[in-house]
């Protein structure tokens, strides 16, 4: 451009330059970040959410390790993950301190998504236990070739269940509240239904996917039920919001809340959603069928607690008489059926547990379903911990007992226990003390003084008949528990021998909850003190 015509140009452009310039110069005098992208954009609590992603981590590698160990050195995935599970336990030392939270909203509402408070410690302390006992089981029932158990997935299932059993009591929304919940089952499908060519083992497996699928599409149905009413996934915003819903939106919330607590149900094995468990039990791998009745537990117990709780205490005229009425069925159909195995050809060590486990459900249900009618709901919710935890500590224990006889015993019928005491003394004593606990009598002081807790938040809570049917339940138990006691002291077969060698990682899993189970007995205030503080 020559000089003349050079101010003439700018002369020309100043006008029109000025007034575009202004309004786009301003919006990227700073970065562009959209206002919900800043919301998103916040520093995470990698302390808080250590436990579970480090026992996914650990699973991870387990899967890629398994491509390159040569098949003599695969039991080393097993070792890796009872450490990887080990691990994770110690990271909720660090925890102790007091409450964190992380994945939290900005908008002034302090709604969190992952929330590590008392409560999520001690469920994540049972899960992450359970499973340490399980892959302890595991490491012994995998060396056994003829099973056909394919071990880097087998771990890589295990711990990615674990993960999420172990991510689902933190939940503090109900989408991760269904992500977590199906992190924790579909790696469980997986894992009964392993076994190459095992029949027994596909059926049960099959049975447990589709009634699963099937009560996770109601609970998924009812959750969105919730949040057309209320317009949050937030359990704490949903119980302000739910508070004030436009009354003609009321049935379309007490239906949400019936369905949303079907998909937890099941998982609690309560009646009539408990069809599935003792053959699942059954055709499972032992170590998975006591995963399953300790962790899977833990997990509808904890989002049972969730849902009812936390997030709909105000609806608790709908999900209080609809959980004491599942508890009372929990506990008599459990019980009658554990009675009728006797009369069956077929009398399984295992899937008497299975039963126990239906009943056994039913008193864990009870302080849940007292927070609906008592003035005090933590204390009744402290009740069902502490009882969750003394029934993980002996089950386990029980099922160690069971994988040991079964090493030997391939039917694992009750009447295989007969004479145990001649032949292996310390496993039958411990055998019959963790019946005791279950069973509620001494010298397994923890079963009862758990049992009189959840009693308790009965009678405290107004629910004077379901505190009756319990006790009429509990003495209906004796029966089963204290037969296979006397069984395991009687006279053994002519033949039987001494007991052979005890692996290693039996032996391990063997200690573990026998201490546990005689070290809560001794000091029963180590989770009873659940059952009168707050755990939220």
């Amino acid at each position: 451009m020559s000089a003349l015509a050079q101010p003439f140009a700018q002369s020309f452009a100043e006008p029109f330059a000025e007034p575009f310039a202004e309004p786009f110069a301003e919006p990227f005098a700073e970065p562009l970040v959209h206002p919900l992208a800043q919301d998103l954009v916040q520093s995470v609590d990698w302390l808080a959410i250590a436990p579970p992603t480090l026992t996914a981590v650990i699973g991870l590698a387990a899967l890629v390790a398994d491509l390159f160990l040569k098949d003599g050195r695969k039991t080393l995935l097993g070792w890796l993950s009872v450490a990887g599970l080990a691990a994770s336990l110690l990271l909720l030392l660090p925890l102790l301190d007091g409450d964190r939270a992380t994945f939290c909203l900005t908008d002034g509402t302090r709604a969190c998504s992952y929330v590590a408070d008392p409560f999520t410690l001690v469920i994540q302390l049972l899960v992450l236990g359970g499973a340490l006992v399980a892959a302890l089981l595991s490491v012994t029932t995998l060396k056994d070739a003829d099973r056909g158990l394919p071990e880097g997935e087998f771990w890589f299932l295990l711990l990615s269940s674990a993960a999420g059993a172990a991510l689902l009591p933190a939940s503090r929304d109900l989408a991760t509240l269904v992500v977590a919940l199906e992190v924790a089952s579909l790696p469980a499908f997986a894992l009964v239904g392993l076994r190459h060519g095992d029949r027994r083992s596909s059926e049960a497996a099959l049975k447990f996917f589709l009634s699963s699928v099937t009560a996770t599409a109601v609970s998924l149905l009812g959750i969105s039920f919730v949040y057309a009413a209320t317009g949050t996934l937030h359990l704490t915003e949903i119980a302000q919001r739910v508070q004030d819903v436009d009354g003609r939106f009321t049935t379309l919330v007490h239906t949400g809340v019936v369905l949303t607590l079907v998909g937890f149900a099941f998982k609690t094995a309560a009646v009539p959603f408990h069809f599935w468990v003792p053959d699942t039990y059954v055709g499972a791998p032992l170590p998975i069928a006591a995963y399953l009745s300790v962790v899977g537990k833990a997990v509808g117990f904890s989002g049972l607690i969730l849902v009812t709780v936390v997030a709909l205490p105000s609806y608790a005229d709908v999900w209080g008489p609809a959980l004491a009425a599942l508890a009372a069925l929990t506990m008599t159909v459990g019980n009658a059926g554990a009675l009728r195995q006797r009369g069956t050809r077929a009398y399984s060590a295992v899937r008497l547990l299975a039963w126990s486990s239906v009943g056994q459900a039913g008193y864990l249900l009870v302080p849940i379903a007292a927070a609906a009618y008592s003035d005090d709901p933590e204390r009744s919710i402290g009740s069902t911990v502490a009882y969750a935890l003394m029934y993980g500590a002996v089950n386990l224990g029980a099922f160690t007992v069971a994988a040991l006889v079964g090493r030997t015993k391939s039917g694992n019928r009750v009447s295989d226990y007969r004479g145990l005491y001649a032949t292996n003394p310390l496993t039958a004593l411990l055998l019959a003390f963790f019946l005791l606990c279950l069973a509620g009598l001494p010298p397994g002081i923890i079963g009862l003084f758990a049992k009189v807790s959840v009693f308790s938040a009965a009678v405290d809570a107004g629910l004077g008949w379901l505190a009756v049917l319990m006790a009429v339940n509990v003495v209906v138990a004796l029966y089963y528990y204290l037969r296979w006691t006397a069984l395991l002291f009687r006279a053994a077969p002519e033949g039987e021998t001494r007991g052979h060698r005890v692996p290693a990682p039996l032996t391990a899993a063997l200690a573990v909850t026998a201490v546990l189970a005689v070290a809560l007995s001794g000091a029963p205030q180590l989770i009873l003190r659940f059952a009168g503080t707050g755990l939220f």
